[in-house]
């Protein structure tokens, strides 16, 4: 049977952060760096850090509170799609989500774009809604970037911090708020920004040898990852709003990967976005990853800042490298 094609409304969301709190005050005690440096480099002032909390565990209440605003039960939920590169799990954690909540008729898989996952998350969850495989999906992003970091290099440990944001799409029979879109990678530029695996050879059986390791420490060339944002991503934005048939003018609220306060205004620049339309809320919480965009948009929402009707920009970028934008109306058509 031919499924009907649905459109996608984007109706509500939910996020959480680890109760520990590191300050720069707190950095300057474990590496060479101060409040006034971090601050002036990269707009951070804290950021959450767990402790005793898993990845699933802060994916999980995001979720739930991103189901409960929306009127869901979690046995509404067709489909858990989790954006993270620190998986409790190597094999995965959104099974570990859909059991935790108790989400019995959803499929679970993980998705992994780095600073860019929650996007194509996003985008990814909109196709399964438009052909009309599923009507409630739960789209989150999370990451515990703390879990790698190198605590001895300074130009990175100030940069990261650990949260989840979630939002749920809806299949909808009147019309599509998803409006445009547009996704991008470019694997030449991998080393600018990478977690990579190490591994020692090891010798199995007779001449036999296979290698064996795990992952390091998160590195990256700063200079090279502001180049690549400050030009890419006003780019792909102007993509995805040509592909929507809107002009900047018409955005409300721009959300940008949470990576650097400079990023952030320099792309605003770029696309003559005035300040007072940018969601930020990076001193709080630093580079959260695949979830700093949705933990943004929650704030945001709770604080009545985004309202119902209202049209978002949004866009990632980061390790792969790779990076996309997308633009919605916020909220259902009722």
């Amino acid at each position: 049977m031919e499924q009907i094609k649905k459109g996608v409304t984007i109706v509500s969301s939910g996020s959480a952060t680890a109760t520990q709190v590191l300050d720069n005050h707190d950095l300057s005690k474990i590496v060479d760096t101060s409040d006034d440096w971090i601050k002036t480099r990269t707009g951070i002032i804290k950021r959450h850090i767990c402790a005793n909390n898993s990845l699933s565990d802060l994916a999980s209440q995001a979720a739930q509170k991103a189901i409960s605003n929306a009127g869901l039960t979690p046995t509404d939920i067709d489909l858990i799609i989790l954006a993270t590169s620190t998986p409790d799990d190597l094999f995965g954690s959104a099974s570990q989500i859909q059991g935790s909540i108790g989400a019995t008729k959803a499929v679970a898989f993980d998705l992994t774009a780095a600073c860019s996952g929650f996007v194509f998350a996003l985008i990814t969850a909109s196709q399964f809604i438009r052909n009309g495989v599923y009507e409630n999906i739960v789209v989150i992003g999370a990451d515990c970037l703390s879990r790698w970091v190198d605590w001895s290099d300074r130009t990175t440990c100030v940069l990261f911090g650990d949260g989840a944001g979630a939002v749920v799409c809806q299949a909808s029979e009147i019309g599509d708020n998803l409006l445009g879109f547009e996704m991008c990678s470019n694997g030449k530029l991998n080393s600018a920004l990478n977690l990579a695996y190490k591994g020692e050879v090891k010798n199995i059986g007779h001449n036999k040898q296979i290698t064996q390791g795990g992952f390091g420490k998160i590195t990256m060339n700063g200079r090279e990852v502001y180049r690549f944002a400050v030009s890419k991503v006003p780019e792909v934005i102007e993509k995805a709003l040509f592909r929507a048939d809107l002009t900047t003018d018409k955005i409300d609220w721009l959300i940008l990967h949470q990576a650097n306060q400079r990023i952030i205004e320099a792309v605003a620049e770029r696309l003559s976005i005035p300040s007072w339309k940018i969601i930020a809320n990076l001193s709080e919480y630093g580079n959260t990853s695949a979830a700093s965009i949705p933990l943004a948009l929650d704030e945001a929402v709770s604080q009545g800042k985004i309202r119902h009707g209202n049209t978002i920009a949004i866009s990632g970028f980061g390790a792969g490298l790779t990076w996309g934008a997308a633009i919605f109306k916020w909220g259902s058509f009722e």
